[in-house]
């Protein structure tokens, strides 16, 4: 009897532990859906900082992304294609994670590490360098390597 009543109950808190498991899964699916839905568009580039070193205004202003539904990424550089690649985002990570890859263009097969916010109009990228540690805050400092990336969607 005393052999059943464990049996049970392990097979209880089995069913409580898949239970909560599969129900994260479905918070994060949900929440990775949200996210590439609002990330969705054409972005223009309104500052850009890499190693510690602001870029000119106007420069950064010339080059665009645009997302796909998809998770594929085109970014533009005065309206022509300069490279391509597919994005996968976890946004229930603290700060919210981001892996790219680029498939087209210069550094093709390379796969960047970052973190991102997102907003409705304006969202914020920082990410490292192909082989480098992902970054946990939003700054690039020198010798970070780091890439810090603003960002406002276009009408």
């Amino acid at each position: 009897m005393r052999t059943t009543f464990c049996g049970f109950w392990i097979v209880g808190a089995l069913l409580v532990a898949i239970t909560a498991i599969a129900s994260a899964d479905d918070a994060k699916d949900e929440a990775i859906k949200k996210d590439r839905k609002l990330i969705e568009g054409t972005w223009r580039i309104v500052t850009l900082e890499v190693n510690g070193n602001k870029s000119n205004d106007e420069d950064a202003k010339k080059l665009s992304v645009v997302n796909g539904p998809d998770g594929v990424w085109n970014l533009l550089s005065e309206g022509k294609e300069v490279a391509k690649g597919t994005n996968s985002f976890d946004p229930t990570k603290k700060p919210k994670t981001i892996d790219f890859t680029i498939t087209e263009g210069g550094g093709k097969g390379s796969v960047h590490l970052g973190i991102y916010e997102l907003g409705e109009k304006s969202r914020k990228l920082c990410f490292a360098p192909p082989g480098k540690d992902r970054p946990s805050e939003f700054t690039s400092t020198p010798g970070s390597e780091h890439i810090l990336v603003t960002f406002e969607r276009e009408k």
